[in-house]
Protein backbone atom coordinates (compact mmCIF):
# COMPACT_ATOMS: atom_id res chain seq x y z
CA UNK A 1 0.00 0.00 0.00
CA UNK A 2 1.56 3.40 -1.22
CA UNK A 3 1.07 5.96 1.19
CA UNK A 4 1.60 9.94 0.42
CA UNK A 5 3.31 12.14 2.50
CA UNK A 6 2.92 15.53 3.51
CA UNK A 7 4.10 18.25 1.62
CA UNK A 8 7.39 20.04 3.24
CA UNK A 9 5.19 23.38 3.58
CA UNK A 10 2.42 21.40 5.27
CA UNK A 11 4.62 19.42 7.41
CA UNK A 12 6.37 22.65 8.23
CA UNK A 13 2.90 24.93 9.14
CA UNK A 14 1.41 22.11 10.95
CA UNK A 15 4.67 21.83 13.26
CA UNK A 16 4.64 25.65 13.58
CA UNK A 17 0.86 25.38 14.71
CA UNK A 18 1.55 22.56 17.11
CA UNK A 19 4.62 24.36 18.79
CA UNK A 20 2.26 27.97 19.57
CA UNK A 21 -0.25 25.63 20.46
CA UNK A 22 2.26 24.23 23.02
CA UNK A 23 3.54 27.48 23.98
CA UNK A 24 0.41 28.99 24.46
CA UNK A 25 -1.17 26.54 26.81
CA UNK A 26 2.24 26.58 28.63
CA UNK A 27 1.45 30.19 29.65
CA UNK A 28 -2.31 30.14 30.11
CA UNK A 29 -2.16 26.98 32.15
CA UNK A 30 -0.12 29.18 34.72
CA UNK A 31 -3.08 31.48 34.89
CA UNK A 32 -6.65 30.77 35.86
CA UNK A 33 -8.40 28.68 32.24
CA UNK A 34 -11.94 27.66 32.60
CA UNK A 35 -12.60 24.08 31.23
CA UNK A 36 -15.13 22.97 28.36
CA UNK A 37 -17.76 23.15 31.13
CA UNK A 38 -17.37 26.23 32.19
CA UNK A 39 -17.03 27.78 28.41
CA UNK A 40 -20.07 26.35 27.69
CA UNK A 41 -22.31 27.36 30.96
CA UNK A 42 -20.69 30.85 30.73
CA UNK A 43 -21.73 31.62 27.28
CA UNK A 44 -24.66 30.02 27.91
CA UNK A 45 -25.76 32.37 30.89
CA UNK A 46 -24.00 35.53 29.04
CA UNK A 47 -21.06 36.30 30.60
CA UNK A 48 -18.91 35.89 27.69
CA UNK A 49 -19.78 36.06 23.88
CA UNK A 50 -19.57 32.89 22.02
CA UNK A 51 -16.56 31.95 20.05
CA UNK A 52 -18.35 32.51 16.58
CA UNK A 53 -19.29 36.18 17.77
CA UNK A 54 -15.21 36.62 19.54
CA UNK A 55 -14.08 35.88 15.69
CA UNK A 56 -16.63 38.13 14.17
CA UNK A 57 -15.67 41.13 16.03
CA UNK A 58 -11.90 40.87 15.99
CA UNK A 59 -12.02 40.63 12.18
CA UNK A 60 -11.14 37.30 12.04
CA UNK A 61 -11.23 35.59 8.13
CA UNK A 62 -13.90 33.31 7.84
CA UNK A 63 -11.28 30.92 6.32
CA UNK A 64 -8.88 30.44 9.46
CA UNK A 65 -8.43 27.29 10.91
CA UNK A 66 -8.94 27.27 14.47
CA UNK A 67 -6.47 25.12 15.94
CA UNK A 68 -7.09 25.09 19.71
CA UNK A 69 -9.71 27.62 22.24
CA UNK A 70 -9.00 28.01 25.87
CA UNK A 71 -11.01 31.30 27.90
CA UNK A 72 -8.31 32.73 30.22
CA UNK A 73 -8.44 35.18 33.03
CA UNK A 74 -5.94 37.78 32.20
CA UNK A 75 -5.41 40.35 34.90
CA UNK A 76 -9.00 39.98 36.02
CA UNK A 77 -10.69 40.41 32.53
CA UNK A 78 -11.70 36.67 30.59
CA UNK A 79 -10.09 36.35 27.14
CA UNK A 80 -10.10 33.85 24.42
CA UNK A 81 -6.64 32.14 23.49
CA UNK A 82 -7.50 30.58 20.14
CA UNK A 83 -4.57 28.79 18.16
CA UNK A 84 -5.01 29.87 14.66
CA UNK A 85 -3.78 28.96 11.07
CA UNK A 86 -4.91 31.55 8.14
CA UNK A 87 -5.73 30.58 5.13
CA UNK A 88 -2.15 31.67 3.85
CA UNK A 89 -1.00 28.89 6.13
CA UNK A 90 0.60 31.61 8.92
CA UNK A 91 0.22 29.94 12.45
CA UNK A 92 -0.59 32.32 15.39
CA UNK A 93 -1.86 32.61 18.50
CA UNK A 94 -4.92 35.04 18.98
CA UNK A 95 -6.05 36.87 22.30
CA UNK A 96 -9.61 38.32 22.15
CA UNK A 97 -12.07 39.95 24.80
CA UNK A 98 -14.56 36.91 25.95
CA UNK A 99 -16.60 39.91 27.08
Amino acid sequence: MKTHAPKPSAVTALALALALALAGTGGAQAQACLDKREIQEAVSSGRIMSLDAVLASGGVDARTEILNVQVCDRGGRLVYVIGVLSPDGQAQNLELRAN
